[in-house]
């Protein structure tokens, strides 16, 4: 597969498209930050290029739009491009800006992306959303993808204020998701502090990333096309430029010319990805779905579970004050016309031929009450 096929002329001069770039390869790292709006995606990149070169701002609407590449030096020569990504993880975002996007992102790293940085931050709680865009990322680069990912928590200045460590925080509060993530990229992790001042341990945390990345940049099919497009088409147009007796408008529609295929391979690039992240998505929304109504089936068994255990209880009670007032009724008062005594625990004495009734109470005299067949005795 090759992004610009052919030859082009130009009043008999032929310029070859499959020829092979000349520029060599500068040996460049490609640092890629991909995450959620408001991780501090912008925050993180600034911290690594020891500058405030893109925007950032707290908060939950995003100050990038579009990917978004900045670079810097090191001491030893070595060039180091940081690359800042739209909040692809957003739900907000459609399939056909993220594939541009993504496609734009590969453009930029025209080498291959030597490390793919996850920005999460300890001051937000993990979302569906952004596992759901660690799966895209799966099936759009294969699970290769894990084997260069490295993910980077924001918030240190948060955990050093409350004496935690990033390991008390994996404990206490990191969700299973995001553990199964920093397993499958071998717990390669990093926590930043995007407020400190202290170089030292800004240039500590970037020389731990580039321990981490291991320096083989990831690449496939797409990536190597990618690489060489812009690659042709940037010596394709220095060769046209130095062309002499044409005229503008001649060399202007020769440049249209070399620009037209890979201009069609892009478009075909990010049809593609747009094609695999529909799929994926929907089988993530199915997959969401399926959980979220098997979860809402669980809660409403519980629900009716608790109900009926309720409703069985208050039976139960209803059951037991019955009985108890059954009981207060056999022990209770006993009643003799308007005058009304503790029957129980009397003793009562039938004394001659029923001429009267004696009510012994424990250390009480005897009560002698006359007979009379009137008196009715009850319970109450």
């Amino acid at each position: 597969m090759s992004l610009v096929k052919g030859t082009f002329s130009i009043r008999g001069r032929v310029i070859d498209a499959d020829s092979k770039p000349t520029s060599p390869s500068n040996g460049e790292r490609n640092l890629v930050l991909v995450g959620r709006t408001g991780n501090g995606k912008s925050a993180t990149a600034n911290s690594i290029l020891g500058r405030r070169a893109f925007k950032s701002r707290a908060g939950s609407s995003g100050t990038t739009k579009t990917c978004e590449m900045q670079r810097t030096m090191l001491k030893d020569g070595q060039v180091v491009n940081v690359i800042d990504t739209p909040g692809l993880f957003n739900s907000s975002a459609d399939s056909e800006f993220v594939s541009k996007e993504i496609v734009k992102c590969i453009g930029m790293a025209k080498d291959g992306i030597h490390a793919v940085l996850v920005v999460f931050s300890v001051r937000n709680r993990f979302s569906e959303e952004e596992g759901a865009a660690i799966h895209i990322l799966e099936s759009l680069f294969r699970k290769k993808n894990y084997d260069y990912m490295i993910v980077i928590f924001t918030g240190g200045d948060e955990l050093e204020d409350n004496d935690k460590t990033l390991e008390d925080y994996f404990g206490r509060e990191c969700p299973k998701p995001l553990k199964e993530i920093l397993r499958l990229c071998d717990n390669r992790c990093v926590l930043f502090d995007n407020k400190t001042k202290d170089a030292a341990k800004r240039t500590e945390k970037f020389g731990k990333l580039l321990f981490l990345n291991g320096g083989q940049p990831y690449t496939d099919e797409i990536f190597a096309e990618l690489k060489k497009g812009p690659t042709k088409l940037c010596d394709q147009q220095v060769e046209v430029d130095s062309l002499k007796g044409y005229s503008r408008r001649e060399i202007s529609e020769l440049k249209e010319q070399m620009e037209k295929p890979y201009d069609d391979q892009l478009k075909r690039t990010t049809e593609i990805f747009e094609s695999k992240l529909k799929e994926t998505t929907t089988t993530l929304e199915q997959k969401l779905a399926k959980e979220q109504a098997a979860r809402l089936k669980a809660e409403h068994a519980t629900q009716s579970a608790q109900t009926k255990s309720n409703d069985e209880i208050g039976k139960l009670k209803k059951e037991t004050a019955e009985l108890q007032a059954s009981e207060h009724c056999q022990m209770g008062d006993l009643h003799l016309g308007n005058v009304v005594m503790w029957a129980f625990p009397m003793r009562v004495t039938c004394v001659g031929n029923l001429t009267g009734f004696i009510f012994h109470c424990p250390g009480q005299r005897a009560i002698d009450i006359p007979y009379f067949p009137s008196y009715y005795f009850w319970g109450v």
